[in-house]
Parts: C-alpha cells; structure tokens; sequence
C-alpha cells in the first residue's frame, strides 16, 4: 500500500496539487494507493469535514485532469484509530499521458513515479507513452501543446462556408475522442512548429542569394504567403507571332499550384526540418522529407497513384476545394509542360522528395555551357560520343543503376538540353541535343 507523503487535516491548495500530481503519476505508471489524513509516520490525524474534502478533491482530479481520469479512480472512506481517512485508489489507465491541464502535455504537466515520490516526465518518456497509447500515424497522435489557436484556419473555413466548430474537430481529427487537439490540430493551428524556407538564388548554382525567406504559423497560412512569393518570380515573357502577342510565364501556374501541395501535403511532419524551396534563373526546386511509403514506386506515382501519408491533413485540402481529386497532382504537374522541350523531374531517396519544374522561358543553350558535368551525368555524355544512341536499359548497365535512378539521370540531361528523346515508351532512344 502507498500512501501520500503530505497529509494534513487541512484542505490547502499546494495539498491538492500534490494530491492530482500523484494520482497523474499512478495513472502514467503503474497504479497505486494515496491516503488523506494519514501523517508521514503512518499514524492516522483524520479529517473533520469528510464530505466536503471528498467533494473537493474529487471534483479537482475530474476538473484539472486531461483525459478524464475518473473512471480508473475511486475513493473510500475508512476508520482508523476512531479517525476519518479517505482511501483514493488509482488504476494505470489507457490513455496515458495523463496531465494537469493548465499545463499541457509537457514535462511541466505530466508526473510519473520515481521511487515514493511523483516527478515530471522527461519528453522522451512522454513520447513513449504517447506512442504506445496512439500509435505510430503522426497526424492522430496528441499533440504536446494543447494552449492552440486556428485564426488561419477559421478563416479558410469560413471562406468556404464550411463550418469549424467542436464538433466538426473532433470528426476531421483536429482533435481526439477526448477533445485533446492532435497533431493534425498543431499543423492548422497559429502554432504550427513547422516552417517552409524559400531561396532566390543568382544564376544557376547556390552560389549568390538574392532573397530567402522563412514562413510559419498554420500550413493553410504558409500556403497562400509562399504561394503569393512564388508568384511574385514567376515572370512573364512576352513573343509575337505575327500581330499577336504571346505572354508565357516562366513556370505553369497549374504546376506551380500541385508541387507546392505535395510538400505539404505528402511530407513526413514527424521529421522537424523545414520544406526548402529554391529559385533559380532556369529551374524552381521543391524539396520536402519524406519518400515514397513503402509499396509505392516513381512509376506508380507518375500514373496517379496515391497512397497519402497525412490522409487526414489530404481530407481537410479536399474539403476546402485546395485538392480537387486524390492521386491527380503529378500528372498535372507532366500534363501542364506537354508541348515543350522539357519536362519536370522528380527525384526520390529514402527520405526526401524533390520536384525540379524547369523554367520555360531560360535559354538553355547558355545553361547547357555553364554548368558543368560530374559524375553519371559525365558518363552519359561520353556515352553519346562513341554511341549515336542509347537507351535507358543501357545506361542502368553501363552505370549499374536502377531503373528509377536512370530514368531520373536522363530526365536532368533532358532538362539541362544536353539530350533529347527520340521515340515512345519502351522503344525510346536518346540523342545528342
């Protein structure tokens, strides 16, 4: 039997603190038994008003408590020595971390038993727990900070006259069962720990910076501000065919639009490193964590597949019309550069995946000069110089690469304007540009 180690006859504020840490830490750990008007010798001191020490701390524990803990709590009245004492036995209960709420989620909130005594959990204890009581999907684990707003997303809700009230949280998984905002509500909400860093760089390298930038608060917020600052670079070049004049931007609006939901949409949140966006004079870069789920290969994906790591947060974009249908955003972005002699290319690791949109109206041939040529993409060249053609199947033997590693070193010559398809599908072939 365990008992508390501050008793007294007197119903005192720091009691009842010490009391609600305890019972949180029995319940975070292995359960346990706490006494009221027993001293630290053992002896029992009593209590004079029972009742309405028993009201108070019951209603302190069911009030200050997150998630409701009650139901693995129950309290007794016993005689000893002729003297009233309260007997509260805690249960380990299901939904650990359990906390004070004014305090959140955090070592400040969260006590565990150490010895006789009930201390803060450290936060890789409280992730553990976290993790054994929701899982691994990032999105529907409890968010570690509870104290959140949604100005940004309110706005994006109203705007779309859908509405964002208690209700309609808990059923979009903002928050869980209990009311507890998700990892899901971190992400829309003012304070949302992840950020997008965009670069403007000089030339073609990342050699001079022109601008960066750095946006955080509620992804649906980052998403209009970068969204707005991509814009701004995406220039306009004017032609003439004939009387007519021709404005083409230097990069598809359309694609622009589905590269920058895939970062956010598809990216591992779970990771804390920022989404990076890069701006160069012939090409605009999309790097977000996270690779492809496992199934899930580059062919897959350019046919429309789609398996959504953050299904949820992909639910609440459908919802607000920003996602018109799942698994369409990579066939878009190919779709929208058909008719011109480049193409975007996509390149995929264990854990990053980077979207490279050329820019339509760089000159390539200046490019094609400038940049120099390392490792594959040198060998390809020399390739060609002993070869009037060749083909992906001959690059992965001649390189010993994958078949998704050849395709991606070919797509960047293409891009670079160093070599140009000839032929479709399995019967294509690869020239000198």
């Amino acid at each position: 039997m365990k008992r508390s180690e501050d008793a007294t006859t007197e119903f005192k504020r720091d009691y009842v603190d010490d009391i609600k840490k305890t019972v949180i830490a029995f319940a975070n750990t292995s359960g346990g038994t706490l006494y009221i008007g027993i001293d630290d010798s053992g002896q029992a001191v009593g209590i004079g008003d029972v009742d309405n020490t028993l009201l108070r701390v019951s209603n302190a524990i069911r009030d200050t408590i997150k998630p409701d803990v009650t139901l693995f709590v129950s309290y007794e009245v016993q005689m000893v020595d002729n003297r009233h004492i309260i007997k509260i036995t805690v249960q380990k209960g299901t939904a650990s971390p359990y906390y004070l709420a004014n305090k959140g989620i955090r070592p400040q909130g969260v006590y565990i038993r150490q010895g006789p005594s009930s201390v803060p959990a450290t936060e890789a204890t409280i992730l553990n727990m976290i993790k054994n009581t929701d899982g691994e999907n990032y999105e529907d684990v409890r968010s570690l900070q509870q104290e959140l707003t949604f100005s940004e997303a309110e706005k994006a809700f109203s705007s779309g006259k859908i509405p964002f009230g208690t209700s309609q949280q808990k059923t979009l998984k903002i928050t869980n069962a209990d009311g507890i905002y998700t990892n899901l509500g971190l992400l829309l909400s003012d304070q949302c720990r992840h950020t997008i860093r965009l670069a403007v760089f000089e030339g073609t390298t990342k050699s001079v910076f022109k601008d960066r930038r750095e946006f955080s608060g509620s992804l649906l917020k980052q998403l209009n501000e970068v969204y707005e600052t991509i814009s701004h670079y995406n220039r306009t070049r004017a032609e003439f065919d004939g009387l007519y004049r021709i404005d083409r931007r230097d990069y598809p609006v359309e694609a622009i639009r589905e590269a920058l939901l895939n970062a956010l949409v598809h990216r591992d949140y779970s990771f804390s490193a920022s989404t990076l966006i890069s701006i160069f004079d012939d090409r605009l870069e999309f790097v977000s964590i996270g690779g492809l789920l496992k199934g899930i290969s580059h062919d897959d994906i350019m046919l429309g597949i789609s398996v959504t790591r953050n299904e949820n947060l992909a639910h609440i974009f459908y919802r607000l019309t920003l996602i018109e249908a799942y698994g369409t955003g990579m066939p878009k972005i190919m779709q929208s550069y058909q008719g011109y002699p480049v193409a975007p290319l996509i390149e995929i690791t264990d854990n990053a995946f980077k979207i490279t949109l050329p820019n339509l109206n760089s000159n390539y041939g200046v490019v094609k000069e400038a940049a120099p040529l390392y490792g594959n993409e040198l060998m390809v060249v020399e390739m060609l110089k002993t070869n009037e053609s060749i083909t992906r199947k001959e690059v992965e033997g001649k390189l010993s690469l994958s078949q998704a590693a050849a395709v991606n070193l070919l797509k960047r010559l293409v891009i670079r304007g160093l070599i140009r398809p000839v032929g479709a599908g399995k019967n294509t072939r690869y020239i000198r540009a």
